[in-house]
């Protein structure tokens, strides 16, 4: 499950700011590589295969 992300907006900070520090948080939390993650389901016979190619290299 993805746990929902809050920042406060400070006091005479900018939006841009404010969205640069939103997406650190989402970042060190690594909510983005889990919903990249589950955008698409592969199955654990493909994920195996994958680890073992890449190993191969």
């Amino acid at each position: 499950m993805i746990a929902l992300s809050q920042i406060e907006v400070k006091k005479d900070e900018s939006f841009e700011a404010a969205l640069r520090r939103f997406k650190k948080k989402i970042e060190q939390e690594g909510i983005l590589k889990e919903v990249r993650d589950r955008k698409h389901y592969e199955k654990p016979s493909e994920r195996r295969r994958k680890r073992a190619k890449m190993r191969r290299q």
